[in-house]
């Protein structure tokens, strides 16, 4: 099990960018998959973005595909979401999830996948 915080959210107009950020507990974080999921008011919450524990492997969504860059730094135990080209409708709460990987070549979009989740950092997309 990793604890999970992220940090970076905030308020920024249409067609700017933010990096949200999110800091892994733990020995064996290169061993983790992991995930960057979204919810908006209202809505159910969505995948943005997956990374294999090795890095190598990614997937997007077709609607953040290439406007959103996953990326981790195993050293730090940081993996980050850097967004580009935001849009009103990226506004949501940002969640950072992991989960073990023994095969650190898999990147899972799936919620369900997932074991442990942080407490979410707030992106506002101003029109």
């Amino acid at each position: 099990q990793v604890q999970l915080v992220e940090s970076g959210g905030g308020l920024v107009q249409t067609g700017g960018s933010l990096r949200v950020s999110c800091a892994a507990s733990g020995r064996t974080f290169s061993s983790y998959a992991m995930g960057w999921f979204r919810q908006a008011p209202g809505k159910e919450r969505e995948i943005v973005a997956a990374i294999s524990g090795s890095g190598t492997i990614t997937y997007y969504p077709d609607s953040v595909k290439g406007r959103f860059i996953i990326s981790r730094d195993n050293a730090k135990n940081m993996v980050y979401l850097q967004m580009n080209s935001l849009k009103p409708e990226d506004t949501a709460v940002y969640y950072c999830a992991g989960r073990p990987a023994p095969n650190s070549r898999i990147a899972y979009q799936f919620m369900v996948s997932y074991n442990d989740w942080g407490q979410g950092t707030q992106v506002t997309v101003s029109p």
